[in-house]
């Protein structure tokens, strides 16, 4: 079975412990990535992400190159937004990340954080955990996390379990237009 690596149109096999990770790894292999490439991997249209720049919502490409950080936030906006209202979204990681146009300020690289998503999502298989079940999972994901900010690794996790609950509220919602579907 194929499935879409969250955010994105890219079909992965599973979501194993280190899938985000292999698979950003193979992307930037040779640099940094154009605006095209992330529409083709994404399914956004060119002027969606150039929006989310000029709203602050990622820092702009460098000589029209984008990185993997840059690429990994626009894929957990592209994912979140589809269950949360943007500004929602912009604050949920702004709650990590500072000021979401600059990096500077961050707790946590984005990608590793979009990897530790991944991971969650991998481990819980699609199954609604319950709110101390989430906890766990995430504390066990975090662990080798060293903290740069105070408190960052609490907040993270809490981004986290937002994020997760979120796409699995998303993915159930979508099983539920399906099913109603067969009776309209």
């Amino acid at each position: 079975m194929s499935l879409t690596l969250p955010g994105t149109t890219i079909e992965v096999s599973t979501y194993q412990h280190d899938t985000a990770n292999r698979v950003l790894t193979n992307i930037f292999a040779m640099g940094g990535i154009v605006l095209s490439q992330i529409c083709t991997m994404t399914g956004l249209e060119a002027h969606t992400v150039q929006n989310w720049v000029k709203r602050g919502f990622l820092s702009p490409p460098i000589h029209r190159q984008y990185s993997r950080r840059q690429f990994a936030r626009v894929v957990m906006i592209n994912m979140l937004r589809e269950c949360m209202q943007i500004d929602h979204v912009v604050r949920l990681l702004s709650y990590v990340n500072g000021v979401l146009s600059r990096e500077d300020d961050d707790s946590i690289d984005d990608s590793l954080l979009y990897g530790c998503f991944v991971n969650l999502v991998g481990q819980l298989e699609g199954e609604m955990p319950t709110r101390e079940a989430l906890g766990e999972a995430c504390d066990a994901v975090l662990e080798d996390f060293i903290e740069t900010i105070p408190d960052s690794k609490r907040r993270i996790r809490h981004v986290l379990m937002v994020m997760v609950y979120a796409f699995l509220s998303y993915r159930s919602k979508q099983q539920a237009e399906l099913l109603l579907r067969e009776v309209l």
